[in-house]
C-alpha cells in the first residue's frame, strides 16, 4: 500500500538483486517508491525486477535496472551518468552493496583491495557523481548500510590494500568503518546503519543464525523516510540511534580518508 511520506519519491538501491538490498526495495516499491535497482549484471538487474513483480505484484512502471560490477569503477561511472540522464532528482541514495573479503588477497583491476573498492570506493565514487541529482530538499539524504564490525576495524593509511598483512575480516570490517565515516562527509546529508545479524551471505562473518533480510531492511526503510529527521554522520544500530567508533565522528579522519578516496578512485581532490 502506498505510504504518503515515502510516496512519488524516487530511491536508487544498491545491491538489490539479494538479502536486504532485495527486500529494500520491495518494501519501498510497495510503499509507493520508484525503486532503481542496481545488480551487478543487467541480467540480474532485470531478473531481481521480474521476480518483484511476479511475486511481490510490483507496478513494473515503479522499478528501473542499473547495472555496474563495483570490482570495475568505470562500470560504476557509467552508470551514474546513465542515472543523471534518466532520473535527474534522485532522492535517497541507499549503499547497500556488499561482499565478504576473498580469503586470499585480491586486489581489482583498478588496483585496489576488492572489498574496500565493492564495499567502500564504489560507493564513495557513485555518491560523488550522483551529487547533482541527489536532493537538497528536506529528506533527501544517503543511507550507508554499515556493520557493528567496524568498531573492530582500523584504517591501514600506509597499505589500504592490506598487501603486507591480510585478513579477510579486517579487511571486511575496515570497509566498513570507511563507510561509517564517509556517512559524516559534509558534501551530502547521510547516515550510516547496522540492520541487524541478518541471514544473506554475509552471515558467516558474524554468527550461525540472524533474522531475515525483510527485518533487516526494515531499519533501513526507516531511514528513507523523510518523516524521520536524521543528523548528518548519525550511526544506528538497528533502530537506535548510537554512537559509531569515535574515528567516524573525527573531522580529521573524514578530510584524510575523502583525500585516500579520492586518489585510489581516480578523482581530484575538491
Amino acid at each position: 500500500m502506498p505510504d504518503s511520506t515515502l510516496s512519488s519519491r524516487t530511491v536508487l538501491v544498491t545491491g538489490a538483486t539479494s538479502g536486504i538490498g532485495y527486500e529494500t526495495a520491495r518494501q519501498l516499491a510497495e510503499r509507493g517508491v520508484t525503486v532503481l535497482l542496481h545488480g551487478r549484471t543487467a541480467d540480474e538487474a532485470h531478473a531481481a525486477a521480474d521476480r518483484l513483480v511476479a511475486t511481490a505484484g510490483i507496478d513494473a512502471a515503479r522499478l528501473c535496472a542499473f547495472a555496474a560490477d563495483f570490482a570495475h569503477l568505470h562500470e560504476v561511472e557509467a552508470m551514474a551518468d546513465r542515472v543523471i540522464a534518466e532520473h535527474p532528482l534522485l532522492d535517497v541514495l541507499v549503499n547497500n552493496a556488499a561482499m565478504a573479503a576473498p580469503e586470499r588477497h585480491t586486489v581489482t583491476a583498478d588496483g585496489n583491495e576488492i572489498a574496500f573498492q565493492v564495499n567502500f570506493l564504489a560507493h564513495y565514487l557513485l555518491t560523488c557523481l550522483l551529487e547533482p541529482a541527489l536532493t537538497s530538499d528536506p529528506g533527501g539524504r544517503v543511507v550507508n548500510v554499515s556493520s557493528t564490525l567496524h568498531r573492530t576495524a582500523s584504517i591501514q593509511w600506509s597499505d589500504p590494500n592490506r598487501a603486507r598483512r591480510y585478513s579477510r575480516l579486517a579487511a571486511y570490517a575496515q570497509s566498513q568503518l570507511a563507510l561509517t565515516v564517509f556517512a559524516a562527509d559534509p558534501r551530502v546529508t547521510a547516515v550510516s546503519v547496522h540492520p541487524g545479524v541478518c541471514d544473506t551471505t554475509l552471515l558467516p562473518l558474524y554468527a550461525h543464525e540472524g533474522v531475515t533480510p525483510a527485518e533487516g531492511a526494515a531499519h533501513v526503510i526507516r531511514l528513507c523516510d523523510p518523516a524521520v529527521e536524521i543528523v548528518n554522520g548519525a550511526y544506528y544500530d538497528r533502530s537506535e540511534r548510537v554512537d559509531p567508533a569515535p574515528a567516524a565522528t573525527e573531522e580529521r579522519t573524514v578530510k584524510r580518508l575523502n583525500k585516500l578516496a579520492d586518489l585510489l578512485v581516480g578523482r581530484s581532490a575538491a
